[in-house]
């Protein structure tokens, strides 16, 4: 089955068919966080450091990291500040990175100071990127995240962003690039604008899954952009496409409703081994000595057999 290695220094995560839902930590992103964006251009990086501990905390397996802050030449100023973003995650936590740029140059920039083998994020489907992009992946042998749109924008046709996926996954091919170092985003719709938005993703994995074999992620809350209860809404989307095959999501770990899903989703499944990770999570600590009763109990029953 299908398996895609991500790894830090000394930890590795795999995205795969058969494994626990990968969630992809998104908070360190100045996009829409004036605050942080701010702080990120000055050299201050305590914003930074709090989400990459809160994030690692609450059960995020691999962080997105993202410099894009506002500036008049993001080739010149981005790039410095992605490394220094990255240098300064990796030395906070010790979790494998999806380095997120849309500037080629930031993004290699990235990739020459993370440690182990980090997840790119992206490649898009015009032409020209993909000259850019794939050689880059080829270069530093790293997976990437292949979005479903091209020259032509962002189709609503499920079938074209299928088609466009294709022919990302046959061009990183011709690289030497395998399928299984290929996540694609078959792209989320605010479900408000789109009402097969759901529909639309969840028929788009399953064929991604069984004809092009490759593991897929999405930007999780996409789905309820404008809707009332967001976290109640992204929480059952989450769950209900780990169900149709989706093996990743850039999502937010510090939602409870998200995280639970996830939990969910992994224990209905199969991929959470005898419940493990849902009774590690839920189950209410024993009280002082409970358990050794609990012990002496069982002891009783077994000698009685």
């Amino acid at each position: 089955m299908t398996e895609t290695l991500v790894a830090s220094q000394s930890k590795e995560t795999i995205i795969g068919f058969d494994r626990p839902f990968t969630v992809i930590g998104e908070r360190i992103n100045p996009t829409g966080r004036k605050k942080l964006a701010a702080e990120m251009n000055e050299g201050n990086f305590e914003t930074v450091i709090a989400d990459a501990l809160a994030q690692a905390a609450a059960g995020a397996m691999i962080l997105d990291v993202n410099a894009g802050v506002t500036a008049v030449d993001p080739n010149k100023t981005e790039p410095p500040l992605m490394r220094q973003t990255i240098e300064i995650v990796q030395n906070t936590v010790d979790l494998p990175l999806c380095i997120d740029s849309s500037v080629p140059s930031a993004l290699e920039a990235g990739l020459e100071v993370a440690k182990g083998r980090p997840l790119v994020n992206s490649v898009t489907g015009e032409e020209d990127r993909l000259e850019v992009i794939l050689p880059l992946i080829k270069k530093y042998d790293v997976p990437v995240v292949a979005i479903s749109n091209d020259e032509t924008g962002i189709s609503e046709d499920p079938d074209v962003r299928f088609e466009v996926a294709k022919k990302i996954v046959e061009h990183a091919m011709d690289y030497g690039i395998k399928p299984h170092d290929i996540v694609v985003d078959p792209l989320v719709m605010p479900i408000g604008a789109m009402g097969t938005a759901g529909q639309q993703v969840f028929a788009l994995v399953r064929r991604l899954r069984e004809e092009l074999k490759v593991n897929t992620t999405c930007g999780a809350s996409n789905i309820s952009f404008g809707m009332p209860n967001r976290r109640v809404l992204t929480g059952h989307f989450l769950a209900m496409a780990a169900s149709h095959g989706m093996t990743s999501a850039i999502m937010n770990p510090l939602h409870d409703e998200d995280m639970h899903a996830i939990f969910a989703a992994n224990v209905l499944n199969g991929t959470d081994k005898d419940c493990r990770a849902w009774t590690s999570k839920f189950r209410p600590p024993l009280a002082e000595g409970q358990e050794s009763a609990r012990g002496a109990r069982g002891g009783r029953r077994r000698r009685r057999g």
